[in-house]
């Protein structure tokens, strides 16, 4: 948990103000009580009483309106009922707010129903129950409610609760029931919030650049924990290459789900920018509908590629291989070989080794970038010497008899070359070991199911 100041100081989280290890007991529980004391629940307010400042009854808080797009989003106006009518407030005629009770300096309506503008966010009915990104903890929480805290001459919104304590509060009859409760509070500025309003097209944040400095495997975690609606939300604030690198390290099933909901572009930019083997497992999972789609609109080279390794059956090595190869002529050069490894550095199909061919295609030799270093430029790259005996195995060729290729000649990869002995594509470690997960899986399935192992 974090804190929020406001102006600096609004929140503290419990845990740490009673914690005598870093603070002051006594001191550190009056000033929580006070922070407590200061912050107002949006949840709380919610058909409250809505009064002039002589006491006289006007009508009823619907919801509180901030406006989206900073840290901390000013509330900007309150909507309010009277009678059958759906009335707006501007927050500068609010003469005080209070838990239960909001008082008027000014009693101004325009009777006229509520219509939303661009960028309001209204707090209860767009986040309350919603999900949310927290950033900092790196994790999906859902906003029990929200808090309001006075920050120089605006109330703003500084904080959400998760807790469960929270939710079942709301239902409480009377003061028991909109009286702050803040038990796991999270700072505001800390959550990503995703497009909450009934058009989905306002949010109350920028896609956040904080969403740059989570890891890949943050992302998927965060993918996977969000309902189908946010997650494709969460999905389109994320650069599409961050985006691709989260997906592959999700489910072969998690990830077809995610692009069989996505839009049909947005879903072949995404495998475009994944590993080509990572792709077509994901593409396996997909309906054949779907999947056709996504194909249909794909970059040609892209969509010649994947369709290249659908043609093989999953549990082959044509079926675990990646067509992501950096193939050079016989005849190049270390630096034409430096240029070749350069150009994909940035790509999906970015690797540690050339392939060098003949002028049929063949495989002729395999060299690592790291026997390129210190080398002149123009050396002819068959001149640093063949690379010991290449592995090779047929696309037809099983699993186990890829794992035994490996094992005999000690190699980290194998090439699987075609009749010709022309490269087809190449098996890392890390595929040979989804691989066997992924058999290990299945056969745990098919003894729970009496089947064959």
């Amino acid at each position: 948990m974090h804190d929020v100041q406001n102006g600096g100081g609004v929140l503290v989280n419990d845990e740490r103000a009673t914690m005598g290890r870093n603070h002051p007991s006594r001191r550190s529980v009056e000033v929580r009580r006070e922070l407590v004391q200061s912050l107002v629940s949006v949840a709380g307010l919610i058909g409250r009483p809505v009064r002039h400042m002589d006491g006289t009854l006007i009508g009823k808080l619907d919801d509180a309106v901030v406006l989206a797009g900073a840290d901390y989003p000013e509330v900007v106006g309150f909507t309010v009922r009277i009678g059958q009518r759906r009335v707006w407030l501007h927050a500068q005629d609010v003469a005080g707010l209070e838990q239960g009770l909001l008082r008027l300096e000014r009693a101004k309506f325009d009777l006229v129903d509520v219509r939303r503008r661009p960028g309001e966010i209204q707090l209860f009915h767009d986040v309350v129950d919603h999900q949310l990104v927290d950033l900092h903890g790196v994790q999906v929480v859902r906003a029990s409610d929200l808090y309001l805290g006075h920050v120089g001459d605006t109330w703003r919104l500084v904080g959400v609760d998760t807790s469960w304590r929270t939710f079942i509060r709301r239902a409480l009859p009377g003061s028991s029931g909109w009286r702050p409760t803040p038990k796991r509070v999270l700072d505001w500025s800390g959550i990503h919030s995703l497009a909450v309003s009934e058009e989905k097209e306002v949010r109350l944040d920028a896609p956040n650049s904080q969403l740059k400095l989570l890891a890949p495997a943050d992302l998927a975690d965060l993918l996977a924990d969000l309902g189908r609606s946010e997650r494709q939300e969460f999905l389109d604030d994320l650069d599409t290459q961050d985006a691709a690198d989260a997906l592959q390290l999700m489910d072969d099933e998690d990830v077809a789900s995610v692009l069989g909901d996505a839009d049909v572009h947005r879903a072949a930019e995404l495998l475009s920018e994944m590993e080509p083997d990572e792709a077509v497992d994901a593409l396996r999972e997909m309906d054949v509908r779907g999947r056709e789609e996504i194909l249909a609109v794909m970059d040609s080279d892209d969509e010649r590629d994947l369709r290249s390794l659908l043609q093989f059956e999953e549990d082959t090595a044509g079926g675990m291989m990646t067509s992501a190869l950096v193939l050079v002529p016989a005849t190049a050069t270390v630096g034409d070989a430096v240029a070749a490894l350069t150009a994909v550095r940035d790509t999906p199909e970015q690797s540690a080794r050339v392939i060098v061919v003949d002028e049929a295609g063949a495989l002729v030799d395999d060299i690592s970038a790291l026997a390129l270093l210190g080398e002149d430029p123009g050396r002819p790259l068959l001149d640093l010497g063949r690379s010991p005996a290449h592995v090779t195995v047929a696309p037809e060729a099983p699993l186990q008899e890829v794992i035994e290729a490996i094992r005999e000649h000690g190699g980290a990869f194998v090439v699987v070359v075609d009749e010709q002995h022309r490269p087809l594509g190449r098996i890392l470690a890390d595929d040979i070991v989804d691989a066997l997960l992924d058999e290990e899986r299945s056969l745990i399935w098919q003894r729970m199911g009496g089947g064959a192992a």
